[in-house]
């Protein structure tokens, strides 16, 4: 019995390693393109509190805010009031307390099929397009893309990616903050302060099946070996950037929808950017979006959405120049400064086994 097991055991590591190889042949001849950072005559503009077009700003202009709140939403016209209400209550409050505080929270509808934006802009009626904007994407992008719409039309300082779902506590924004601020001397005014699940594990684990808890661990496992080092929790859609770290590192991101946290992360380890991660209260929200993913899609999308070598570099007139950007990546990550298709499909197969 032994030596068969022994015999299974090689075949099945023998078979994987081959599914492994194709797999990266079939990436590395595909995978020369990366997503088109095209932004539709329509999505240059908001509508404020009076119905009336504005120009959005440019995450190249000078803040005049010290918070910004981007929050991706698809499909959450049911979810995203409770999250709004917490995130403006709160926001308000610290306003009264502290009346030199400004902030605003930008609401990225991604391709909604429902009435997210309607749901959204009842806010900026309230509050004001001064403090609340709507940004109404033609097509779906992805949670990155829709992120990066954001923080590309964003006027704060510090700029807060927070997930519409409210699994994460606002008020916990503080927590990020001060984490932020401990990094300090920020390298270029360059500084993330992520939010992390990572205490919550043992809780999480005792609910899961013994299959998902492998799952989880070799996820991490993965993570860390072939990508970032150092943040335990990669995937809490509760991150804090300085403005100088959200442009470089949206600037340069290749994935718009699954790992696009992990090469965020990695980019910024590629600046060299100091990393915080900080424990927040987290509370798992059930999920209204319908419709298990195929798991061929995300596959083929990995396909076309990685880039075999080099980094998409921010777009400035006044920054460091483009190529000397590219250069420098080239020179100390030979290439491989942005997540590799390998890497970005062993990520994402992971993920959807997860979900599952």
């Amino acid at each position: 019995m032994a030596p068969l097991l022994l015999q299974l055991a090689v075949l099945g590591a023998a078979l994987a390693a081959a599914a492994l190889v194709l797999i990266s042949v079939v990436a590395f001849i595909t995978a020369t393109k990366m997503p088109a950072l095209h932004r539709h005559e329509e999505e240059k503009f908001f509508l404020n509190a009076k119905g009336q077009k504005e120009t959005l700003p440019s995450i190249w202009d000078l803040p005049t805010k010290q918070l910004s709140v981007v929050v991706p939403s698809y499909n959450e016209e049911k979810r995203l009031p409770v999250m709004m209400d917490e995130a403006l209550s709160y926001l308000e409050k610290r306003q009264k307390r502290d009346p030199a505080f400004t902030y605003e929270v930008i609401v990225v509808d991604d391709g909604s099929k429902d009435k997210t934006s309607k749901v959204a802009f009842k806010y900026c009626q309230k509050y004001g397009s001064d403090k609340v904007r709507v940004i109404t994407l033609v097509k779906n992008r992805g949670k990155g893309g829709a992120i990066r719409m954001g923080i590309f039309s964003s006027r704060g300082e510090k700029i807060l990616m927070a997930d519409a779902d409210g699994a994460t506590k606002f008020p916990d924004v503080e927590k990020l903050e001060k984490g932020l601020n401990d990094l300090q001397p920020w390298p270029n005014q360059m500084a993330i302060a992520c939010g992390s699940r990572a205490h919550l594990e043992k809780e999480s684990i005792a609910q899961r099946s013994y299959f998902r808890t492998l799952l989880m661990y070799g996820f991490h496992f993965l993570v860390w070996f072939l990508c970032v080092k150092g943040i335990r929790d990669t995937q809490c859609g509760f991150k804090l950037f300085t403005r100088e770290a959200a442009s470089q590192t949206f600037s340069s991101l290749h994935v718009e929808r699954w790992a696009f946290d992990v090469e965020l992360l990695y980019i910024a380890q590629c600046f060299k950017i100091p990393i915080a991660e900080i424990a927040v209260n987290w509370t798992e929200i059930e999920d209204f979006i319908s419709g298990p993913e195929w798991w061929l899609m995300p596959v083929i999308q990995a396909l076309w959405e990685a880039e075999a070598g080099g980094c998409n570099e921010p777009r400035s007139s006044h920054r460091t120049p483009a190529w000397v950007t590219r250069v420098k990546l080239c020179l100390q990550k030979k290439k491989k400064d942005c997540i590799s298709p390998l890497k970005l499909l062993t990520l994402r197969v992971m993920q959807n086994l997860m979900n599952k």
